[in-house]
């Protein structure tokens, strides 16, 4: 019996034109490559499980091969890309800043900057991960080096916090800001691992996954793995997905919707009493709720309907459900979901205050038509004063 090996690492990118959703960043470091403009320290920056220590791997393997191929990815085959591919290459150093941020640590990697590389390779790469953890006195301690390495020596720097690294590293570095992934790509990608997997699935439910991600794709994968383990026939469906990853369903959010355009609260009182007993929390419903108003705010307009992080099939409903809604009920709802949200916490009665939010939201429709009528008829009465 095989181990398991997670899809993060099972299918962690080993050449550059695998990374998922960084052309800009893949391409700028080709380029370099092929034209020999490679720099001394590059710091690659962004949020967690967007590629950073992946694409620093896949530099450190690039810069050594000895047969390039011409768009600039390594060949695979030769010595040093077996000896890197394998883990036994004496030319990477790889240290995690979050547990080896001491003084010491970075003279120890210093020191081993003086050696040359082994016969056959150009540099010798390190990769420091994490590298805003270090210390003040282990910053200083790199700063010499870092500005003036051996011409074989480059410097490969990870962190998701930019702002914790003190300006003299940042001006010796090469800076790369990495993106949060696409929606889509992540999608995409998901399906490839599907279908190599022989793993049937519903795109919404890839979707689904995709979206509560938030840009990572590492998180994505991991939350794929869980619905396949959840999933014994191998088949991934939209509701194992939500109920696994604990989302609730885009329906509540519609049927709410229509009951408060309705102005029918007895049927929001009792979709939030089912929506409870179901295990969820009033606050993430109400959350949940003003994204859904959001939504429903962006479909009003055609250019801004592209902002709709959604599948097809769930666009449709939103924007049949916004031809419904008007704009001051849109920004109305908004504005008393946002302050339920900010008041929910200091709220010692939890339901009830999420309750008298709906009560509120049902009645917005009579509001502005009372509000209509009491300024068509203040016209009047100016109009007859005037006559």
């Amino acid at each position: 019996m095989e181990d398991f090996v997670v899809s993060a690492r099972k299918y962690r990118p080993s050449t550059f034109d695998t990374v998922v959703g960084q052309s800009h960043i893949t391409t700028t470091l080709q380029n370099a490559i092929k034209n020999n403009q490679l720099a001394q320290a590059f710091l690659f920056c962004g949020p967690r499980g967007v590629g950073k220590t992946t694409c620093a791997r896949i530099l450190a393997k690039t810069i050594n091969c000895i047969n390039l191929k011409p768009e600039g990815e390594a060949c695979d085959v030769c010595d040093n890309c077996k000896s890197f591919n394998a883990g036994t290459s004496m030319n990477f150093y790889e240290l995690d800043a979050a547990s080896n941020n001491s003084v010491d640590d970075i003279r120890n990697l210093v020191e081993q900057v003086r050696y040359a590389p082994q016969a056959g390779s150009k540099f010798k790469v390190y990769i420091i991960d994490e590298v805003h953890m270090l210390s003040n006195a282990a910053f200083n301690a790199f700063l010499k080096t870092l500005e003036e390495p051996p011409a074989y020596a480059k410097f490969i720097l990870a962190t998701t916090e930019k702002h914790k690294i003190i300006p003299t590293i940042l001006s010796r570095c090469q800076i790369f800001d990495f993106n949060r992934i696409q929606l889509k790509d992540i999608s995409q990608h998901l399906a490839k691992i599907a279908v190599k997997e022989t793993i049937t699935f519903e795109q919404e439910a890839l979707d689904t996954i995709a979206l509560k991600a938030d840009g990572g794709l590492r998180d994505a994968l991991s939350m794929f793995d869980l619905i396949v383990t959840f999933s014994s026939d191998n088949n991934i469906t939209y509701q194992n997905t939500i109920k696994n990853l604990h989302i609730l369903d885009y329906d509540y959010y519609f049927k709410v919707t229509d009951a408060l355009l309705a102005e029918n609260v007895a049927d929001n009182l009792l979709i939030f009493d089912e929506i409870l007993r179901n295990g969820f929390d009033g606050h993430n419903f109400i959350v949940g709720l003003a994204e859904h108003f959001r939504n429903l705010m962006v479909c009003k307009d055609a250019v801004t309907v592209k902002l709709l992080q959604v599948s097809e099939n769930i666009e449709k409903k939103y924007l049949e459900q916004a031809a419904k809604a008007s704009i001051s009920f849109l920004m109305t709802a908004l504005n008393i979901a946002n302050q339920n949200d900010m008041q929910y916490k200091s709220s010692k009665n939890h339901r009830l205050h999420v309750e008298m939010a709906l009560m509120k939201l049902a009645h917005i429709n009579a509001a502005l038509n009372l509000s209509k009528t009491l300024i068509a008829t203040t016209e009047e009465l100016k109009k007859k004063a005037i006559a």
